[in-house]
């Protein structure tokens, strides 16, 4: 496992306007304004649902900018699941479940590359079940 020194190294030429560009080119957005929307909702959502060590980790990964966009939410003493996530970004934003489903999924797959395995483990373990497909992974369930 990474150090949080080695992941800070790893991510400090990562820019706020590169994480942005990667976004808009896989959520093929028109525009940097309509990504920068997009990412802003969606790392405002994901600062409500992480609390603890994953929270601050996650934060220190990130440019600025996204890290204080996450930072700024309140977490929710009831996380939601996934697909609440979902249509809750989905209410948030006056969009429909599909968008916001794809909009989640170019945000945090793009914040996924910025994270190692390891940490992103953590976080999926500590949020509920449907999270894993959001970041671009297979949701593994445990066989009874």
């Amino acid at each position: 496992m990474r150090s949080l020194r080695e992941q800070l190294r790893a991510t400090a030429g990562v820019t706020f306007d590169q994480m942005l560009e990667t976004i808009r080119y896989e959520g093929a957005y028109p525009t940097r304004e309509r990504a920068e929307t997009v990412t802003h909702a969606v790392l405002a959502g994901l600062g409500r649902q992480l609390t603890g060590d994953e929270r601050v980790d996650l934060a220190a990964c990130l440019p600025t900018e996204a890290a204080l966009t996450l930072t700024a939410q309140i977490p929710d003493p009831d996380p939601l699941t996934g697909w609440g996530f979902v249509k809750d970004l989905a209410t948030r934003t006056g969009g429909t479940a599909a968008t916001a489903r794809w909009d989640t999924g170019a945000v945090l797959a793009s914040v996924a590359r910025l994270v190692d395995s390891d940490l992103l483990d953590r976080i999926l373990t500590q949020l509920p079940s449907g999270y894993a497909l959001l970041f671009g992974r297979a949701e593994l369930v445990q066989a009874a």
